[in-house]
């Protein structure tokens, strides 16, 4: 699929994101890219294909419906066929629509995503609690000989 068509909600993706699309695929690509990035640009081809298939069979209907067009080439089986063509292809954008939206609205802000990653950082270099440290030997007890 294309990074190059546009979809409705590329000025999302660049308010959350704070870089224009063609740069966010730039930025996906590095190590420190964001999960949510890289989801929301593998569903944002898919949004622009049907947002293109939405489009043409829009475009397809009109031409068809054209005041100046012969009205003995109208067909009703054809335009049936258009109907549930758009009904599909509308459905899919919406869902692609809602499942992007849903993850642009539910991802973490980028101050708390760097945030978390100290954190996560600093606990991974906090001391061990009591209980996972070795046992310390007592006072007065005997060490084990070695042969």
């Amino acid at each position: 699929m294309s990074r190059d068509k546009a979809s409705t909600m590329d000025a999302d993706l660049q308010q959350v994101f704070g870089k224009p699309v063609p740069e966010l695929y730039e930025a996906a690509v590095g190590h420190d890219a964001s999960p949510a990035l890289g989801r929301a640009l593998e569903l944002r081809p898919f949004l622009a294909l049907t947002e293109e298939q939405v489009a043409r069979v829009r475009d397809r209907v009109h031409a068809d419906m054209d005041p100046d067009r012969d009205m003995g080439e109208l067909s009703a089986d054809k335009l049936r066929f258009d109907a549930q063509w758009l009904e599909a292809a509308l459905e899919a954008r919406d869902g692609y629509r809602a499942a992007l939206g849903e993850l642009l609205r539910t991802m973490p802000p980028p101050v708390q995503q760097d945030r978390s990653v100290r954190t996560a950082q600093l606990r991974a270099t906090a001391t061990l609690p009591p209980s996972a440290a070795p046992a310390r030997q007592r006072a007065g007890a005997a060490r084990a000989r070695r042969p």
